[in-house]
Parts: C-alpha cells; structure tokens; sequence
C-alpha cells in the first residue's frame, strides 16, 4: 500500500467475505484498477453482475440510478489537471496523458442536515481493491499472455504504477472527506482502513 493502513477488527464472515463492523453488503461498492478482483468480490457477495460507472467530479454522483443496485463493481471517473472530461483509469488517454490528479473538483456528497434528510455518506461503503502494483502487473502479464482481456494488451509496469496511486489517492481523498472507506491490499484478503484519522 502507498499509504499506512491497519486490518480493521472484529469483521464479520458475509458470504464468505470479511465486512467491517456496521457494514452491511448493500451498502458496498467495489472499485480499483483493472485485475484488481472487483468482480470476484462482487460475485462472492452475490452482487449485481454488471459494471457499473460514476464520474466523481459530476455534481450529485451519489444520486446516480448505476449505484441502486449494489454490492456492485463501479469504475471512477476521475479529474486530471488541465483536462474538462473526467477519465477513467481504462482510457487511452488516461495512459498517454500524464497529468495529476484534480483531487480537488471531486464532488463530496453533503453532510445529513434534517431528520428525513438521506445521509449520502453513510449510504455508500467504498469498497476500495489496492493490491501492490507488482503483484497486478504480474497477475495482468498473465492474462496478456493468455490473452483474455484486451485491457492488458498495451501494459507496462509503469502504467499499473500509475493506475493504483490514482485509486489510492482516491480512496484517501475520500476518507478525508468523510465518506466511508475499506481497502484491500490483497486478492480476498481482509478489510483495511486507514490509520490517521
């Protein structure tokens, strides 16, 4: 991991899936660079199947029909530095443009201020796959090799790189801000938060 993190206590065993304390599955939504093992998580949670997508730069994201149906495997959009659209990691131009981040235009959702008001922050669960970029860019060669995602076609060490440091910037941004956030550096491996506050 590219930031200090500790294995959260007292999970509990959710089809076969250690949550976090106060979790529940329909509040989970799984993201992380290609290979990471979004869809096996969703599917060992007997989630919703198909990829979902939200630009976290878009006013009101949280509101999005893609997030009704969860546990679900979610691709960010995200904003760079320069750039008006938001890009996802999969994007040519994601790999050939190396700009920043624009952490900044991401698009927190408000804090509950009324009693029948919808607490947005406690809603969703950022369910966060961050395995090291060595070990994604050993899993994503092998599927290169065997040929089975087109995405891996184009790889290199450094891109991977670049691919996990953008959704742990992500992850941590978000934590910043008050949303709800559980990492995973390790392919089914236990839920980890982040160790500042």
């Amino acid at each position: 991991m590219l930031i200090d993190t500790v294995e959260i206590a007292q999970c509990r065993l959710v089809r076969g899936v250690l949550l976090p304390p106060g979790v529940g599955r329909r509040q989970i939504l799984v993201t992380g660079p290609p290979g990471s093992g979004k869809s096996a998580l969703v599917v060992r949670l007997r989630g919703w199947p198909e990829e979902g997508y939200i630009d976290l730069a878009r006013k009101g994201w949280w509101r999005s029909p893609v997030l009704a149906y969860r546990p679900r495997e979610v691709h960010l959009g995200l904003p760079l530095q320069g750039r008006a659209a938001s890009l996802t990691v999969l994007e040519e131009d994601f790999a050939a443009a190396p700009c920043a981040l624009d952490l900044e235009r991401l698009e927190i959702p408000p804090r509950k201020r009324r009693v029948f008001q919808t607490d947005w922050r406690a809603k969703y669960v950022f369910d966060f796959q961050l395995p090291s970029a060595a070990l994604l860019y050993a899993v994503r060669r092998t599927r290169a090799e065997a040929g089975t995602h087109s995405i891996d076609r184009d790889l290199s060490p450094e891109l991977v790189l670049r691919q996990v440091e953008a959704y742990a910037a992500v992850a941590y941004h978000l934590h910043e801000r008050g949303l709800r956030v559980v990492l995973r550096s390790e392919y089914g491996g236990p839920p980890r938060r982040f160790s500042a506050p």
